[in-house]
């Protein structure tokens, strides 16, 4: 046990020590855990052995189940509108289809009996969602005719189908006296019903305040939320995937108060949540038994990359008129990921009779495309000039806040405030800057440039948020006893340049200083300093 934390706390170290090198490097940098839980492993440098496949089932699906809702969460409907049916046919009959082909090519080529085939078609036949933001986001790759919306849908969605075909394979190999259509209904009507259901209650709850005295209580709720969607749904027989993806996709796209603070957690969430799927399925895998599954592993990814994915994405987006430039891109952004791999552990525990290694395999497969696809995506984004160079890829993602980056702040004005018997249009010089209501006595007043401000005015201000801080450190002093600035006032005292004292929490509030403000004992001044003259 002890062994397990150490390994995760460490890889998140390492995660967030190196995030900024990973993020420039051209490689995908999920790769980079997999091939650290790899030199973790059996066969690496500390030769630590994991072959608990229950255990890997378990914290995979659990990962996964947060990845699916935030991909849901961020989905924007409204820039997804235009690609909404060509995502829902690709998520859908596509993954459909390309099972199918690779079913046959499996049989024929690989000579695996009909059902072991279709089961590694299924498992492997959904794109993956972690991959393809991962690569859109930190490559910055805006695209053209919506493409981007496209693959974040596509890829968001499509898990459920795979998960569907690979549950229905694995029953008819294990003999199961299944009915398909009945399956396939409460698959899809379950997973339809508990997340539109969840999705619209916990949207009602949040935005009814009396129910919560904080945020933080707001952010367990829908964390909470999340794994519930999926559990009620799996319970009753309904897909569980479907079901969180849905209730991430209404939740994001409602109206809730102050959804970047869930965003902001969410996204941490999700984070670590691919790091610690890629770096365990690296320590799951044995390095020395993937040569025996390494031919038919690139002959199923390079039939893949250059047949199946083309022939089902081409057949299915001419139909919509598409160009072939963005059939193309969309082609080639068919990565395999977290999901398959996880969908792989899950058929191996039905203990079903394989000819092959399916987690190995397919391990393989997903290993080869992201090192392969994923590496060269922006280069075939750029080859088949499908980069909008005037486009923001964050804006295809619900935690884009350009709409939202704004705060409010409050202003008091007393006998001694500059801005006392003054006009607003006289003061308000600064642009960005909007005072956007007027508390005076019990009346709301909405000002206008003539409105005259008066003593005992509270002022509603208005100012973008400050997000960026990658420049700007805060840190505390405590005033004790013995401290040469108790007893003065800010004016009194010198502080180094390139720092401020921006606020003094006091013993029952919170003040912000003037130069006459008094520094008493047991005060605490934050102190916001420039990372550069900190260094200096």
């Amino acid at each position: 046990m002890n062994l397990y934390l150490l390994l995760i706390g460490t890889v998140i170290l390492i995660c967030i020590l190196l995030n900024r090198f990973l993020e420039r490097i051209p490689v995908p940098s999920l790769l980079f855990f997999i091939a650290l839980g790899m030199i973790f492993g059996e066969n690496g440098i500390l030769g630590i052995t994991f072959n608990n496949y229950e255990i890997s089932e378990t914290i995979c699906s659990i990962s996964l189940i947060f990845i699916m809702f935030y991909g849901g969460f961020g989905t924007n409907l409204k820039s997804a509108k235009p690609v909404i049916v060509k995502s829902a046919v690709l998520s859908t009959l596509g993954v459909i289809f390309t099972a199918s082909l690779i079913g046959v090519f499996g049989h024929y080529v690989l000579g695996c009996s009909w059902l072991e085939s279709f089961l590694i078609g299924s498992v492997i036949s959904s794109t993956d969602a972690a991959s393809v933001f991962n690569i859109l986001r930190s490559q910055k790759l805006s695209l053209k005719y919506n493409t981007d919306s496209l693959l974040e849908l596509e890829s968001g969605s499509n898990d459920p189908t795979s998960y569907m075909m690979t549950v229905l394979v694995i029953a008819l190999m294990s003999v199961q006296e299944i009915s398909i259509p009945l399956m396939f209904a409460k698959q899809m009507g379950f997973g339809i019903l508990c997340g539109l259901l969840l999705g619209k209650l916990t949207v009602w709850v949040l935005n009814s305040s009396i129910l919560f005295s904080g945020e933080h209580e707001k952010t367990v709720l829908v964390f909470a939320v999340a794994l519930v969607s999926y559990a009620i749904a799996s319970a009753v027989g309904g897909n569980g995937y479907l079901s969180v993806y849905l209730c991430g996709i209404y939740m994001g796209n409602a109206a809730l108060p102050k959804k970047r603070y869930l965003v902001h957690f969410f996204d941490v969430i999700t984070s670590v949540a691919q790091v610690l799927i890629f770096f365990l399925l690296g320590l799951l895998v044995t390095p020395l038994e993937l040569p025996e599954v390494l031919l038919p592993a690139i002959l199923l990814m390079l039939f893949l990359t250059f047949i199946a994915r083309p022939v089902v994405v081409g057949v299915i987006l001419a139909c919509f008129r598409a160009l072939p430039a963005q059939i193309a891109v969309v082609s080639w952004a068919g990565l395999r990921g977290v999901a398959s791999i996880v969908f792989a552990i899950y058929a191996v525990l039905q203990n079903v009779e394989l000819s092959y290694n399916l987690f190995n395999l397919v391990f393989c497969i997903v290993l080869l495309s992201i090192s392969f696809q994923g590496t060269l995506l922006p280069w075939v984004s750029r080859k088949m000039d499908m980069i909008d160079v005037n486009s923001d890829v964050n804006k295809t993602f619900n935690d884009y806040q350009e709409d939202s980056d704004v705060d409010f702040i409050k202003v008091h004005i007393g006998k001694d405030h500059p801005w006392n018997g003054q006009e607003l249009k006289d003061i308000m010089g600064i642009r960005d800057l909007l005072v956007v209501m007027i508390i005076r006595e019990d009346k709301t007043i909405i000002p206008h440039g003539n409105t005259k401000i008066q003593i005992g005015d509270l002022l509603v201000l208005a100012a973008r948020t400050f997000e960026e801080r990658e420049n700007l450190t805060l840190r505390e002093i405590i005033i004790d006893k013995h401290h040469k600035w108790r007893g003065k006032t800010i004016g009194d005292i010198t502080v180094s340049r390139g720092s401020l004292i921006v606020l003094i929490q006091k013993e029952n509030e919170t003040v912000i200083p003037r130069g006459n403000t008094i520094i008493e004992q047991n005060d605490v001044l934050v102190m916001a300093e420039s990372v550069a003259q900190k260094k200096a």
